[in-house]
């Protein structure tokens, strides 16, 4: 018989967040707990949280879910930035913050993410490891409750804990906003409201025209005022229908926002997330998505950054058909054919018409994708390992980003959204060379020239001619760059 193992004690020095005091499991006895060993970077790790909000619903009076953050990246270590990704992805749990790692070693996890189930006497009875575990921890919460009930060992009483959001509420006109498309023919910039779950779009200098979604989480199609989303990111135009494309991530779908009818549809995708890289091609709307990112029109297709499944895909706007493009699914960065390159979160992407360039988020790296003559797909700059970032100028591999979410093609350069460094460089596809243009490292919220400016988490970027748009996800705002002097402004948006 296996001797039962207790679980190592949770720390009462170190920071927690949601909740107004550390929590140990002596007192968490009678119930049962599964410890969430995530780190906020990572999309298996988003991919968890709804499956633990259904099984806190679910078992409240009976279940308890402590987030153990345990970072991957130097960014991620740092509490506040934890704070805003409890805010960003709504948390409800208490978060400890796993600074060095103890309990990442304490538990032996390997992983993320990776969750540990506690007993209601303070045993570890597994640790699932990954996502899509769901129904296998319903049957095995609901086992537990039973046999402590049988055993009198089980408290049935909901605690409640005083969260983030009712400590820092979001006041602010944009929510998190995670991505940015300027077009200056029309004099409109389109931003992805994604914390409020809409799209707005407005000038060029900030009067807001049209609030695209209720700003409640949802799949809904319909008129400008009944649609919905759920957490949006890239968005891309098609100027001669006056068609909007939009990465609808957390929905795992694609819509199609019709400027002049007013009219939002879903054109890919079922609403739900799916599991397999397999089947290569299919319907849009017969086709299961995983969390595609980001989106860039080029002629009548669609190119789309599936964060989930580590891909590049694409969609024939004629045929309605969508199936990959390049990746096979692994987590990796690997050169090569379409059908042997690997991405790691690909989470922006841009193009010149020849290539598609890809910031390839968790290797921390600039990925260049053939669109034609069979180019394959290369590494421009960046260390092309997973565990290799930090940040530093030069060429090629000698490159250092810090998980970069965002990329622009604009005058034969490449303007990237250094996200964990919260700086924004410029890249030249050709050579590779990588120089910081904006910001000094610090996160922060500071208009100036250059390296005086300060961003917080940078995570989209969009070009016109003489002015560059960054989404400034942690600043909820809109910046504004002039090409010719690199002079920092905050976007003031009117009209709303």
């Amino acid at each position: 018989m296996t001797p039962r193992v207790r679980a190592p004690e949770l720390p009462q020095d170190s920071i927690w967040l949601n909740t107004n005091h550390p929590l140990s499991l002596t007192n968490l006895k009678g119930r049962v707990v599964i410890l969430d060993f995530w780190t906020y970077c990572c999309i298996n790790c988003l991919h968890v949280l709804p499956d633990l909000n259904y099984l806190e619903q679910k078992y409240k009076d009976s279940l308890i879910v402590i987030g153990i953050h345990s970072a991957k990246f130097d960014n991620e270590k740092d509490a506040e930035n934890i704070r805003q990704a409890i805010l960003r992805y709504d948390v409800e749990h208490p978060v400890v913050v796993d600074f060095n790692g103890n309990l990442w070693q304490q538990y032996a996890v390997r992983a993320w993410p990776t969750l540990i189930v506690i007993d209601p006497e303070g045993y570890v009875i597994r640790d699932v490891a990954g996502e899509g575990n769901r129904e296998v921890l319903d049957q095995l919460i609901g086992e537990l409750i039973q046999k402590h009930q049988h055993k009198g060992t089980m408290t049935m009483e909901p605690l409640h804990f005083t969260l983030e959001k009712q400590q820092h509420p979001l006041t602010n006109p944009l929510a998190f906003p995670g991505k940015v498309l300027a077009d200056e023919f029309s004099d409109r910039l389109f931003i992805a409201d994604s914390g409020h779950h809409r799209i707005l779009v407005s000038t060029l200098t900030g009067e807001v025209l049209n609030i695209i979604g209720t700003g409640e989480p949802g799949l809904t199609d319909g008129t400008f005022a009944e649609a919905q989303f759920f957490a949006p990111q890239g968005i891309t135009l098609d100027p001669d229908n006056q068609r909007l494309y939009v990465a609808d991530t957390d929905n795992h779908c694609l819509r199609c926002i019709h400027l002049e009818t007013k009219q939002v549809e879903t054109i890919a995708g079922t609403g739900e997330q799916s599991r397999q890289i397999q089947p290569h091609s299919g319907l849009g709307l017969q086709t299961a998505l995983n969390s595609p990112w980001d989106i860039e029109i080029i002629d009548n297709r669609l190119l789309i950054a599936m964060a989930g499944s580590h891909q590049i895909w694409e969609m024939q706007l004629e045929t309605g058909e969508i199936g990959t493009y390049a990746g096979t699914g692994a987590e990796a960065c690997l050169d090569g054919s379409l059908n042997e390159a690997a991405f790691a979160q690909p989470s922006g992407i841009t193009s010149d018409g020849r290539e598609l360039y890809v910031a390839d988020s968790e290797v921390s790296s600039i990925r260049g994708v053939g669109l034609i003559n069979n180019l394959p797909v290369r590494t421009i700059c960046g260390s092309g390992e997973l565990f290799e970032f930090g940040d530093r100028d030069g060429h090629k591999s000698e490159v250092r980003l810090q998980h970069c979410l965002g990329v622009e093609y604009t005058q034969n350069y490449l303007w990237v959204a250094d996200t964990y460094n919260h700086k924004i460089k410029r890249v030249d596809p050709t050579t590779g060379s990588c120089q910081t243009l904006l910001g000094n490292g610090k996160a922060g919220h500071r208009d100036g020239q250059s390296h005086e400016a300060e961003f917080a988490e940078p995570s989209g970027v969009s070009a016109i001619a003489a002015r560059l748009y960054i989404a400034d996800t942690n600043n909820h705002v809109i910046r504004c760059v002039d090409l010719g002097t690199l002079e920092v402004t905050t976007l003031n948006l009117s009209g709303y």
